[in-house]
């Protein structure tokens, strides 16, 4: 049972943990982002478009598909995230606003151009692609190691990107010139302009960025937890990333802890119910778990953190 926990427990929390990174480059630039949960699940959209189609190509045995819709997942979600930094930086919009608004236009649309393309050119009225699970991989020799095998075994592909990803991003956010220009983008702008740095362009990008790594964290929920896109995507993982980049003071590895405590609070429970033969219905109990964790962390621990000084505010580079 402790393997299934852990095994189950990482499939959910890593791609939170990638969304986390998204939202921590936006909000560390300066540019409040609620819209996490739209760009999963558009990414994921457009991700699954582009497996359903390259799958009649390709056939269902190829993994070019598999791999294409991640691809495609990173542009839709990256391109639907400029929406948002057009609203807010352009246009100066209200940043939580936005945010709210960018998620039900996710969610209106997928589900209409779901409904469409299969009405369109599968001839059914389904409002989802079926995409199948994905397959899984284990690493021999690391996965006889007790307990900690665990982490290397049934571990599915976009794991391992996820972890990469990671890494790179950690590295790119604290130890190269643009993230150094980005975190101070959402301490002191003006500061940043006075330098000669175009605070608009460092913001856009760090959007662009959180709506590609979301896009990434929508097509791993679509090809693990529901095998297929539907309107079942949006189920609040979005807020969770959020929930956790807050508990995690906007910072990498702490956000990293707040996703693992959810992911392990949500497979530790369906593993519970199924050691005690309950009903299936009682999975639906387990998935509050994560929610009732975030409001006792952030009642809890929300108070010590310090979010980034400048975050929410609209730059005017007039009023340098």
């Amino acid at each position: 049972m402790t393997d299934m926990i852990i095994i189950d427990g990482l499939s959910f929390a890593l791609p939170l943990f990638i969304m986390a990174v998204g939202g921590i480059y936006s909000e560390k630039s300066g540019i409040t982002n609620l819209a996490l949960e739209g760009f999963q699940g558009f990414g994921a959209f457009t991700g699954s478009v582009a497996v359903v189609y390259l799958t009649g190509i390709f056939g269902s045995t190829s993994s070019v598909p598999y791999y294409a819709g991640f691809i495609f997942a990173v542009i839709g979600g990256g391109l639907f995230a400029l929406i948002h930094a057009l609203l807010c930086i352009k246009f100066k919009a209200d940043q939580v606003i936005s945010g709210v608004v960018m998620n039900i236009l996710a969610m209106a649309m997928t589900s209409f151009l779901t409904k469409s393309i299969n009405a369109s050119f599968f001839g059914n009225s389904a409002n989802k692609f079926m995409l199948g699970a994905s397959a899984r991989i284990t690493f021999p020799y690391l996965s006889d190691i007790p307990l900690a095998g665990a982490i290397f075994r049934d571990i599915y592909p976009f794991e391992i990107l996820i972890v990469i990803l990671a890494v790179i991003m950690w590295y790119v956010l604290y130890k190269t010139k643009f993230g150094m220009r980005l975190r101070a983008c959402g301490d002191n702008p003006h500061s940043v302009d006075a330098a000669g740095v175009n605070v608009y362009a460092v913001r856009t990008m760090a959007v662009f960025i959180s709506g590609c790594l979301s896009g990434i964290a929508g097509m791993s929920f679509a090809y693990s937890i529901s095998a297929n896109f539907s309107p079942d995507i949006y189920l609040g993982y979005g807020y969770l990333s959020i929930a956790a980049l807050i508990f995690g003071n906007w910072s990498i590895l702490p956000s990293l802890a707040a996703c693992l405590i959810f992911g392990f609070a949500r497979s530790g429970g369906s593993a519970v119910i199924n050691e005690l033969g309950l009903p299936s219905s009682y999975n639906d109990l387990v998935r509050i778990l994560p929610y009732v964790l975030t409001m006792l962390l952030l009642v809890f621990f929300s108070r010590h953190n310090h979010s980034p000084r400048a975050l929410g505010q609209i730059y005017d580079k007039g009023q340098r």
